[in-house]
């Protein structure tokens, strides 16, 4: 493949990739204030300090900054990336394949959610692309060895929607317990069945949570509050909140448990997690819920559950295959069993929406933006899902001259002997690096860089074999 590069004009960052010049620009990033009643002086401390932090790159131009934004992105997401100058374009639902290909050639950024899928196919095609904000919780929907070897950091929100989905799995713990999607039902039909055979209280059950990470953990502290005994199985070692306590085999879960419920991420080993097996393990009459990711749960082997009354109900808020949007599309057309699954006692269905409040989406907007932002003008890679994470600290007023050197490439040996050569020439004030797997991530702060000294700076670090991405921010 052909290398080429695009230097811009002063004021501008200077990108390259492998077989494509990436050109973007960029702003100023976000800074610290502080203030006090004397900070009108100017040699006060609080002016001192301020001129040591407010400035922390030279001002950038940012009208150039493409970013598309799909599955409808939280506005205070929208507001942040917007408020930096950055061209925002915004849909509320995915796209199909061929049209998400068609516009992510030509972004900088894209904004996701859970069912924009981005595979190596797609990134192919994003010549220009820098960095995925994923404006949920998962990541599986994105090819992240794929990216990370095309320079591409992608960023998430681990923990924004926990509690959302906390509650949502309480109310339908105590929804199940009582059947009350079934009695709502004949209400709205005009039948009247006032019953109490295998209604129960939810104090003094069992509930059994598999995988024990933000939403589990806040979901023992709920439930126990509530009067349930909470157990919990993972696969690693965690320290119990309350009264909580961890047994050693899923199976063991399953043999206690009154109701179960899964908390993990989609990987070859959760595939059918729970399946014809399991449900055996599981109680007489009790109760699954998942709102985790669709394959782990065999649906075909839980309707056989529930059919033979092996378990008492279910609620699901994910499936194998979902729809790409709203509208009359859960039927067979899609997964194959919706039908006999609609048809079932005391099943929840609920559309994948254990993070969709308001709060969480709020939440979620802000914390996916702002790592947005970080990396666009800083280059810092804190909490990327598929980078080794670098960072330095900002650049103050009294560094103008200073540039800040981002160099993503194969984690190979004699990389940082040959960086060093092309910047031995410069003053290189602070330098990180670190590695993941066959992806390496190099930060430097070179200060006394005149413009005239850019393009040679890029240009040396552009011509080395182990490099992926070059950006220069100035």
């Amino acid at each position: 493949m052909s290398t080429t590069a695009s230097i811009q004009i002063p004021g501008r960052a200077v990108e390259a990739s492998s077989g494509t010049a990436r050109q973007a620009s960029f702003s100023t990033s976000p800074t610290a204030t502080f203030t006090s009643p004397s900070s009108s002086f100017p040699g006060s401390l609080a002016n001192r300090q301020k001129q040591r932090q407010e400035k922390t790159l030279q001002p950038f131009e940012t009208q150039n900054i493409k970013i598309l934004l799909l599955e409808n992105v939280n506005q205070s997401g929208r507001d942040i990336l917007t408020g930096q100058g950055y061209q925002v374009e915004f849909h509320k639902s995915s796209l199909a394949e061929a049209e998400l290909i068609e516009k992510i050639r030509d972004v900088h950024v894209i904004g996701i959610r859970s069912k924009t899928k981005l595979s190596e196919k797609v990134l192919k095609e994003a010549k220009n692309l820098l960095v995925i904000g994923c404006f949920c919780i998962g990541t599986n929907q994105v090819d992240l060895e794929f990216a990370a070897s095309s320079g591409i950091a992608v960023f998430n929100s681990p923990f924004a929607n926990s509690r959302s989905v906390a509650e949502l799995v309480i109310c339908e713990i105590i929804t199940l317990a009582r059947q009350l999607g079934d009695r709502s039902n004949e209400m709205h039909k005009g039948t009247w069945n006032k019953v109490s055979n295998k209604c129960w209280e939810i104090r003094g059950k069992t509930l059994g949570i598999v995988g024990y990470g933000h939403i589990g953990s806040q979901l023992s502290v709920l439930a126990e509050a509530m009067g349930m005994n909470v157990i919990y199985y993972d696969v690693v070692n965690l320290m119990a909140l309350g009264t909580a306590h961890q047994v050693p085999t899923l199976e063991a879960l399953l043999n206690q448990a009154d109701f179960v419920t899964l908390h993990v991420p989609e990987l070859p080993e959760t595939k059918n997690l729970i399946s014809a097996p399991q449900f055996e393990q599981m109680k007489e009459g009790s109760y699954l819920i998942n709102a985790s990711r669709g394959t782990v749960v065999d649906i075909p082997a839980l309707i056989n559950a529930s059919r033979a009354g092996k378990i008492a109900g279910a609620a699901l808020d994910v499936y194998p295959g979902e729809p790409g949007g709203n509208g009359d599309y859960f039927t067979n057309d899609l997964n194959g069993w919706e039908e006999e699954l609609r048809s079932l006692k005391n099943i929840i269905l609920t559309p994948h929406i254990g993070g969709s409040t308001e709060e969480a989406q709020r939440a979620i907007g802000v914390e996916v933006a702002d790592a947005l932002v970080r990396y666009i003008n800083q280059g810092s890679t804190l909490a990327s899902v598929n980078m080794p994470e670098c960072n330095l600290r900002s650049l103050t007023l009294d560094e103008s001259k200073h540039v800040r050197v981002i160099y993503i490439h194969k984690n190979v040996p004699g990389v940082l002997r040959k960086v060093n050569e092309v910047l031995m020439n410069f003053n290189v004030d602070k330098q990180i690096t670190d590695s993941r797997g066959e992806v390496a991530y190099l930060m430097a702060d070179v200060s006394d860089v005149q413009i005239s000294d850019i393009k040679e700076i890029h240009d040396g670090l552009d011509g080395l074999s182990s490099r992926i991405l070059v950006r220069v921010l100035y």
